[in-house]
């Protein structure tokens, strides 16, 4: 029991924590002329661990229910025995979706009819949400938060920020523009919850606009003008949004690499649109002609891009297999600062898979630095080689939990 003394302590630190939290607030609010990742730095990051899961069917994963460390969670075990399979059930249940599969039908075990997913959050205040995912063949899938299902999917993103680095990043470099608009889009639509519903418009009018092109017969102009203004219109300010995540995203990106790399190589990243072309509107208008030629769209935010370039020439051409991967890890790593200080202030899980393939020492020694400091909060790392991960834990000084996987079997050890 509390005497007096204790209690007017303890009053007198919450009140305390509770001015320091106005007062960073107020801040934060009246901050004018700063960038959202600067406005970011005046307020205090909190942060969102996994407690707990539970995997039923997905994948090669037929059954587990693991205790996690709120820091560390290394996963060890061969290639193809369900390392990635664990890491894309946690990504399922930030993003609604797997990272690796086009269609929620994919992720349920050969032969069997259902998958279920459910994972404990544990906010820093002590709260809990309960997030539940299931499944049947054939029928729709169900998403729960605390029991209760969402009606639209887009309100659950950005709830548990999650920044994913895995071999696949590679297509950021060497793949089509869709996979870096990925990117910009992965981001900005875990801190802006109106973003997904302004890219939903889009497509959705933009998929109109097509059908109107791909006409046997002279297609309404009338019609079709007037989805072209709403096309203008809602990319115009999607490409604000873009433009104004890149500008800030740009030297946060360019500090990591160069902690990756140490080696005074410079690197930068151009954000390309049509809308710096003139006014949207008039760019998609001016080849209406070419585009009822072709069957669809040739201008709109649709065909944004990044040009990625490292000392002034393109990376996709000049750089070597280690530069290539130290850029893409430094893409993802920069999204994990940008959005541990956007609008959440909430530290994004980070999921790390066989990041140190094709990586020199140097490299990798940078690497297991930065992710073994406190600026990260909880991390998922699987790999093959056991090395590694001693590597990150002799310079780690928080818990973590090491478990074997073998033929989709995850074990503690």
């Amino acid at each position: 029991m509390l005497g007096m003394h204790d209690f007017c302590v303890a009053k007198l630190l919450i009140l305390s924590h509770m001015l320091k939290f106005i007062i960073d607030f107020f801040r934060f609010s009246h901050a004018k002329g700063l960038s959202l990742h600067e406005k970011g730095r005046l307020c205090r990051l909190n942060y969102m661990i996994l407690d707990h899961i539970s995997i039923v069917n997905y994948k090669n994963i037929l059954s587990a229910n693991l205790q996690l460390s709120p820091n560390m969670n290394c996963l060890l075990g061969k290639n193809g025995m369900g390392k990635t399979n664990f890491l894309d059930a946690v990504h399922f249940l930030s993003f609604c979706r797997s990272a690796n599969s086009a269609l929620d039908s994919q992720v349920i075990s050969h032969g069997l009819d259902f998958f279920m997913l459910e994972g404990c959050y544990i906010r820093e205040n002590g709260d809990e949400d309960i997030v539940y995912c299931g499944m049947k063949r054939g029928q729709k899938k169900h998403f729960k938060r605390n029991k209760k299902e969402y009606k639209r999917l887009s309100e659950h993103i950005g709830l548990i920020p999650l920044v994913s680095v895995s071999p696949a990043d590679a297509s950021i470099i060497d793949g089509g523009s869709e996979e870096r608009r990925k990117l910009i889009d992965m981001v900005i639509s875990q801190y802006d919850n109106s973003y997904m519903g302004m890219l939903n418009n889009y497509n959705k009018v933009l998929h109109q606009r097509n059908v109107l092109l791909k006409m046997e017969e002279e297609p309404d102009m009338a019609l079709m003008e007037i989805l072209e203004t709403q096309m203008a219109a809602e990319g115009e300010k999607i490409y604000a949004k873009r433009q104004d995540f890149i500008k800030d995203f740009v030297p946060v990106f360019q500090l990591y690499y160069n902690r990756i790399c140490s080696s005074g190589e410079t690197v930068s990243v151009d954000y390309v649109s049509h809308c710096q072309r003139g006014p949207l509107l008039d760019v998609i208008q001016r080849d209406r002609f070419k585009d009822r030629v072709l069957g669809y769209s040739l201008h709109g935010i649709h065909r944004d891009d990044l040009d990625l370039r490292l000392d002034g020439y393109p990376l996709k051409k000049e750089g070597s297999q280690g530069q290539t991967k130290s850029f893409a890890i430094a893409l993802k790593l920069a999204q994990f600062d940008f959005l541990k200080r956007a609008n959440s202030h909430t530290k994004p899980i980070l999921l790390l898979d066989d990041i140190f393939d094709k990586l020199d020492a140097g490299r990798v020694e940078q690497i297991v630095k930065m992710v073994a400091g406190d600026d990260f909060g909880q991390i998922f790392v699987t790999d093959t080689n056991r090395d590694h991960l001693d590597q990150i834990l002799q310079h780690y000084s928080f818990d973590y939990r090491i478990f074997s996987v073998e033929n989709g079997e995850i074990n503690a050890k």
